[in-house]
């Protein structure tokens, strides 16, 4: 991995959206992403990427994670971490970027392989989200 030290709950998601991955149904691209949010109460959320014939049915692995939040009465997140196994760290994509900042617009973002790391936030990626204003 990179330089970049995390601290200990950090890694705690890294490793969590690592193991996430391992569950990835991911027959058609082979690309195997996990991703892990804290929630406000520490609570971590795990998720993983679910692929469909169709494609336009995929479910990545933040959205996965973040419905498992929401499932367990939580709409608040703190921080996220997304795993791919191979190449270079996946951001996440404008869907989820979309969907992550409609529960935690300040959550630290970190982005891991097994070969590099980074980490961000969710402001620095994706500074004017959407708001519905009736």
């Amino acid at each position: 991995m990179s330089a970049i030290e995390l601290s200990e709950s950090l890694q705690e998601l890294v490793d969590r959206a690592r193991e996430g991955a391992a569950h990835a149904y991911a027959p058609y691209s082979q690309f195997r992403v996990g991703a892990a949010v804290r929630g406000a109460s520490g609570q971590v959320y795990s998720g993983c990427n679910v692929e469909n014939a169709s494609y336009g049915a995929t479910i990545c692995a933040e959205r996965v994670a973040i419905g498992k939040l929401v499932s367990a009465g939580e709409t608040v997140l703190t921080a996220v971490a997304v795993w791919t196994g191979a190449g270079e760290p996946a951001l996440p994509c404008g869907i989820c970027r979309q969907v992550l900042a409609e529960f935690g617009k300040n959550a630290v973002v970190v982005v891991a392989s097994p070969s590099s790391l980074r980490q961000t936030t969710l402001s620095d990626l994706f500074p004017e989200p959407f708001v519905f204003r009736p």
